[in-house]
Protein backbone atom coordinates (compact mmCIF):
# COMPACT_ATOMS: atom_id res chain seq x y z
CA UNK A 1 0.00 0.00 0.00
CA UNK A 2 2.80 2.38 0.95
CA UNK A 3 4.70 1.50 -2.24
CA UNK A 4 1.63 2.25 -4.37
CA UNK A 5 1.13 5.57 -2.57
CA UNK A 6 4.79 6.48 -3.00
CA UNK A 7 4.61 5.70 -6.71
CA UNK A 8 1.41 7.77 -7.01
CA UNK A 9 2.99 10.78 -5.26
CA UNK A 10 6.14 10.48 -7.35
CA UNK A 11 4.04 10.39 -10.51
CA UNK A 12 2.21 13.57 -9.44
CA UNK A 13 5.52 15.31 -8.74
CA UNK A 14 6.83 14.37 -12.19
CA UNK A 15 3.72 15.76 -13.90
CA UNK A 16 3.87 18.88 -11.72
CA UNK A 17 7.52 19.45 -12.67
CA UNK A 18 6.81 18.96 -16.38
CA UNK A 19 3.84 21.34 -16.25
CA UNK A 20 5.94 23.93 -14.43
CA UNK A 21 8.39 23.80 -17.33
CA UNK A 22 5.54 24.05 -19.86
CA UNK A 23 4.09 27.03 -17.99
CA UNK A 24 7.51 28.67 -17.85
CA UNK A 25 8.03 28.14 -21.59
CA UNK A 26 4.56 29.55 -22.26
CA UNK A 27 5.42 32.64 -20.22
CA UNK A 28 8.56 33.41 -22.25
CA UNK A 29 7.81 36.18 -24.73
CA UNK A 30 4.10 35.37 -25.29
CA UNK A 31 2.23 36.96 -28.19
CA UNK A 32 0.28 39.16 -25.76
CA UNK A 33 1.46 39.31 -22.13
CA UNK A 34 -1.84 40.64 -20.78
CA UNK A 35 -3.82 37.97 -22.62
CA UNK A 36 -1.42 35.31 -21.26
CA UNK A 37 -2.14 36.46 -17.73
CA UNK A 38 -5.86 36.52 -18.39
CA UNK A 39 -5.82 33.06 -19.99
CA UNK A 40 -3.93 31.65 -17.00
CA UNK A 41 -6.03 33.19 -14.24
CA UNK A 42 -8.15 30.04 -13.93
CA UNK A 43 -5.06 27.86 -14.31
CA UNK A 44 -3.37 29.53 -11.33
CA UNK A 45 -6.57 29.16 -9.29
CA UNK A 46 -6.87 25.47 -10.21
CA UNK A 47 -3.21 24.72 -9.42
CA UNK A 48 -3.58 26.27 -5.95
CA UNK A 49 -6.85 24.37 -5.34
CA UNK A 50 -5.32 21.09 -6.53
CA UNK A 51 -2.24 21.54 -4.35
CA UNK A 52 -4.44 22.14 -1.29
CA UNK A 53 -6.72 19.14 -1.91
CA UNK A 54 -4.60 16.48 -3.61
CA UNK A 55 -3.43 14.94 -0.32
CA UNK A 56 -6.93 14.68 1.19
CA UNK A 57 -8.62 13.76 -2.08
CA UNK A 58 -6.06 12.21 -4.46
CA UNK A 59 -7.37 11.69 -7.97
CA UNK A 60 -6.39 8.61 -9.94
CA UNK A 61 -3.31 8.79 -12.13
CA UNK A 62 -5.57 8.50 -15.17
CA UNK A 63 -7.60 11.57 -14.16
CA UNK A 64 -4.49 13.56 -13.28
CA UNK A 65 -2.88 12.65 -16.61
CA UNK A 66 -5.97 13.76 -18.55
CA UNK A 67 -6.02 17.08 -16.68
CA UNK A 68 -2.28 17.49 -17.28
CA UNK A 69 -2.64 16.97 -21.04
CA UNK A 70 -5.47 19.49 -21.25
CA UNK A 71 -3.56 22.14 -19.31
CA UNK A 72 -0.45 21.67 -21.50
CA UNK A 73 -2.51 22.16 -24.66
CA UNK A 74 -4.12 25.21 -23.08
CA UNK A 75 -0.68 26.73 -22.45
CA UNK A 76 0.01 26.61 -26.19
CA UNK A 77 -3.11 28.71 -26.75
CA UNK A 78 -2.17 31.04 -23.90
CA UNK A 79 1.30 31.61 -25.36
CA UNK A 80 0.17 32.49 -28.88
CA UNK A 81 -3.42 33.54 -28.05
CA UNK A 82 -5.88 30.99 -29.35
CA UNK A 83 -6.62 32.70 -32.65
CA UNK A 84 -2.90 33.04 -33.49
CA UNK A 85 -1.58 29.52 -32.82
CA UNK A 86 0.56 28.81 -35.93
CA UNK A 87 -0.49 25.21 -36.49
CA UNK A 88 -0.73 25.93 -40.23
CA UNK A 89 2.95 26.86 -40.32
CA UNK A 90 3.81 23.70 -38.38
CA UNK A 91 1.84 21.39 -40.68
CA UNK A 92 3.24 23.13 -43.75
CA UNK A 93 6.79 22.66 -42.49
CA UNK A 94 6.14 18.95 -41.82
CA UNK A 95 3.81 17.94 -44.66
CA UNK A 96 4.41 20.70 -47.20
CA UNK A 97 0.84 21.98 -46.93
CA UNK A 98 -1.13 23.83 -44.26
CA UNK A 99 -3.91 22.04 -42.38
CA UNK A 100 -6.42 24.80 -43.21
CA UNK A 101 -5.64 24.41 -46.91
CA UNK A 102 -6.07 20.64 -46.71
CA UNK A 103 -9.36 20.90 -44.80
CA UNK A 104 -10.68 23.98 -46.62
CA UNK A 105 -10.93 26.04 -43.43
CA UNK A 106 -10.88 29.86 -43.35
CA UNK A 107 -10.32 30.48 -39.61
CA UNK A 108 -7.90 29.30 -36.96
CA UNK A 109 -9.54 26.30 -35.30
CA UNK A 110 -7.16 25.75 -32.39
CA UNK A 111 -9.82 27.03 -29.99
CA UNK A 112 -12.25 24.42 -31.30
CA UNK A 113 -9.68 21.71 -30.56
CA UNK A 114 -9.21 22.89 -26.99
CA UNK A 115 -12.95 23.07 -26.36
CA UNK A 116 -13.30 19.54 -27.72
CA UNK A 117 -10.45 18.37 -25.46
CA UNK A 118 -12.12 20.08 -22.51
CA UNK A 119 -15.00 17.66 -22.81
CA UNK A 120 -12.97 14.67 -24.01
CA UNK A 121 -10.24 14.90 -21.35
CA UNK A 122 -12.06 16.33 -18.33
CA UNK A 123 -15.33 14.40 -18.38
CA UNK A 124 -13.66 11.35 -16.83
CA UNK A 125 -12.06 13.24 -13.90
CA UNK A 126 -15.47 14.82 -13.28
CA UNK A 127 -17.00 11.33 -13.34
CA UNK A 128 -14.45 10.12 -10.78
CA UNK A 129 -15.38 12.99 -8.46
CA UNK A 130 -19.09 12.18 -8.74
CA UNK A 131 -18.50 8.48 -8.10
CA UNK A 132 -16.30 9.04 -5.08
CA UNK A 133 -18.11 11.96 -3.42
CA UNK A 134 -21.76 11.64 -4.43
CA UNK A 135 -21.65 7.82 -4.88
CA UNK A 136 -23.59 8.06 -8.13
CA UNK A 137 -24.13 4.85 -10.06
CA UNK A 138 -25.36 3.63 -13.41
CA UNK A 139 -26.87 6.21 -15.76
CA UNK A 140 -26.01 9.16 -13.48
CA UNK A 141 -22.32 8.29 -13.52
CA UNK A 142 -22.30 9.11 -17.24
CA UNK A 143 -24.98 11.79 -17.53
CA UNK A 144 -23.80 14.05 -14.70
CA UNK A 145 -20.20 14.39 -16.01
CA UNK A 146 -21.69 15.28 -19.40
CA UNK A 147 -24.06 17.75 -17.75
CA UNK A 148 -21.28 19.40 -15.74
CA UNK A 149 -19.05 19.61 -18.82
CA UNK A 150 -21.83 21.33 -20.77
CA UNK A 151 -22.77 23.73 -17.96
CA UNK A 152 -19.17 24.72 -17.14
CA UNK A 153 -18.51 25.23 -20.84
CA UNK A 154 -21.45 27.65 -20.88
CA UNK A 155 -20.15 29.38 -17.74
CA UNK A 156 -16.73 29.81 -19.36
CA UNK A 157 -18.32 31.44 -22.40
CA UNK A 158 -20.06 33.88 -20.05
CA UNK A 159 -16.72 34.57 -18.34
CA UNK A 160 -15.15 35.27 -21.75
CA UNK A 161 -17.97 37.64 -22.62
CA UNK A 162 -17.70 39.45 -19.27
CA UNK A 163 -13.91 39.75 -19.58
CA UNK A 164 -14.23 41.12 -23.12
CA UNK A 165 -16.75 43.69 -21.90
CA UNK A 166 -14.63 44.69 -18.90
CA UNK A 167 -11.22 44.91 -20.57
CA UNK A 168 -12.39 45.80 -24.08
CA UNK A 169 -10.01 46.82 -26.85
CA UNK A 170 -7.45 44.43 -28.30
CA UNK A 171 -7.19 42.47 -25.05
CA UNK A 172 -10.91 41.76 -25.02
CA UNK A 173 -10.85 40.71 -28.67
CA UNK A 174 -7.81 38.46 -28.13
CA UNK A 175 -9.37 36.77 -25.08
CA UNK A 176 -12.77 36.31 -26.70
CA UNK A 177 -11.26 34.96 -29.93
CA UNK A 178 -14.48 34.82 -31.95
CA UNK A 179 -12.64 35.67 -35.19
CA UNK A 180 -15.79 37.27 -36.55
CA UNK A 181 -18.00 34.20 -36.01
CA UNK A 182 -21.26 35.24 -34.32
CA UNK A 183 -21.93 31.59 -33.41
CA UNK A 184 -18.47 31.03 -31.92
CA UNK A 185 -19.68 30.48 -28.34
CA UNK A 186 -22.36 28.03 -29.46
CA UNK A 187 -19.87 26.03 -31.54
CA UNK A 188 -17.36 25.97 -28.67
CA UNK A 189 -20.00 24.55 -26.33
CA UNK A 190 -21.01 22.01 -28.99
CA UNK A 191 -17.43 20.77 -29.38
CA UNK A 192 -17.03 20.43 -25.61
CA UNK A 193 -20.27 18.44 -25.52
CA UNK A 194 -19.15 16.17 -28.37
CA UNK A 195 -15.86 15.53 -26.57
CA UNK A 196 -17.64 14.62 -23.33
CA UNK A 197 -20.11 12.35 -25.14
CA UNK A 198 -17.24 10.46 -26.78
CA UNK A 199 -15.37 10.16 -23.46
CA UNK A 200 -18.42 8.84 -21.61
CA UNK A 201 -19.26 6.47 -24.46
CA UNK A 202 -15.75 4.99 -24.33
CA UNK A 203 -16.01 4.70 -20.55
CA UNK A 204 -19.39 2.99 -20.82
CA UNK A 205 -18.15 0.51 -23.45
CA UNK A 206 -15.18 -0.43 -21.25
CA UNK A 207 -17.45 -0.86 -18.22
CA UNK A 208 -19.92 -2.96 -20.19
CA UNK A 209 -17.05 -5.29 -21.04
CA UNK A 210 -15.48 -5.58 -17.57
CA UNK A 211 -18.40 -4.94 -15.18
CA UNK A 212 -20.80 -7.88 -15.04
CA UNK A 213 -23.29 -5.79 -13.03
CA UNK A 214 -23.39 -2.92 -15.54
CA UNK A 215 -26.98 -3.52 -16.73
CA UNK A 216 -28.27 -4.09 -13.19
CA UNK A 217 -26.60 -0.92 -11.88
CA UNK A 218 -27.91 1.11 -14.83
CA UNK A 219 -31.47 -0.14 -14.29
CA UNK A 220 -31.30 0.37 -10.51
CA UNK A 221 -30.04 3.95 -10.96
CA UNK A 222 -33.23 4.77 -12.90
CA UNK A 223 -35.56 3.07 -10.43
CA UNK A 224 -37.77 5.37 -8.32
CA UNK A 225 -36.35 5.37 -4.78
CA UNK A 226 -39.03 7.51 -3.09
CA UNK A 227 -42.55 7.18 -4.39
CA UNK A 228 -43.92 10.00 -2.24
CA UNK A 229 -43.80 13.42 -3.98
CA UNK A 230 -41.48 16.05 -2.55
CA UNK A 231 -41.97 19.80 -3.06
CA UNK A 232 -44.70 21.30 -0.88
CA UNK A 233 -45.43 17.91 0.78
CA UNK A 234 -41.83 17.54 1.87
CA UNK A 235 -41.77 21.12 3.14
CA UNK A 236 -44.85 20.42 5.30
CA UNK A 237 -43.23 17.27 6.70
CA UNK A 238 -40.01 19.09 7.56
CA UNK A 239 -41.95 21.97 9.11
CA UNK A 240 -43.97 19.60 11.34
CA UNK A 241 -40.77 17.80 12.29
CA UNK A 242 -39.25 21.14 13.27
CA UNK A 243 -42.26 22.11 15.41
CA UNK A 244 -42.10 18.83 17.33
CA UNK A 245 -38.57 19.54 18.52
Amino acid sequence: MRTARTFHNRYLLILAAIFALVLLASAIDPYDRHDWLLENALVFAFVIFFALTCKRFPLSRLSVTLIFIFMCVHEIGAHYTYSQVPYNAWTKAIFGNSLNNIMGWDRNHFDRLVHFLYGFLLAYPIREIFLRIASVKGFWGYFLPLDITMSTSMIYELIEWAAAEIFGGDLGVAYLGTQGDVWDAHKDMLFATIGAVIAMTITAVINIYINTNFVREWADSLRVKKRRPLGEDELKRLWRKRDKK
